[in-house]
């Protein structure tokens, strides 16, 4: 589900993929020497939610997440602010502390680095057709966050 970056494009990384997410890559990926900032959020599998104890995520995607994920990171690189973007979403199963989302942005200054990659996360989890399914410590489990 990769999709190289098109020619020209300010979008250097967008896809679904079901392999380890590689922030360093990301970060690098939207490295310009014309950017005065460059920031890179990580979504991680945590130990917990609402009290209970979390032992594992496993996320699933429609089809189309692919397609989903590159039109959203090309609504936000097409802001004249934003010099590059680079955004990934993990499926399949994850364990604690495993990077499910990766989201890095650069633009000329650091308050529009920061408001565009949190504009980006924003959209990347309201929009996304990605079901969760999280494991509890007690033997059941409930799927979150289907749009």
């Amino acid at each position: 589900m990769n999709e190289e970056p098109r020619s020209g494009s300010k979008v250097r990384i967008a896809e679904v993929r079901d392999r380890a997410l590689d922030v360093a890559a990301h970060a690098a990926a939207v490295r310009d020497h014309g950017a005065g900032a460059d920031v890179t959020f990580c979504g991680v599998v945590r130990e917990h939610d609402h009290g209970r104890q979390v032992t594992e995520l496993e996320y699933s995607s429609y089809p189309t997440a692919a397609e989903i994920i590159r039109g959203v990171a090309e609504e936000i690189a097409a802001d004249p602010s934003v010099i590059a973007v680079a955004v990934s979403h993990r499926i399949g199963k994850l364990a604690i502390g495993d990077v499910a989302l990766v989201a890095s942005v650069t633009a000329a200054h650091r308050k529009q680095a920061f408001d565009s990659c949190a504009r980006l996360v924003d959209e990347v989890k309201s929009r996304l057709p990605i079901w969760k399914r999280q494991v509890f410590a007690d033997g059941t489990d409930e799927w979150v966050n289907c749009p």
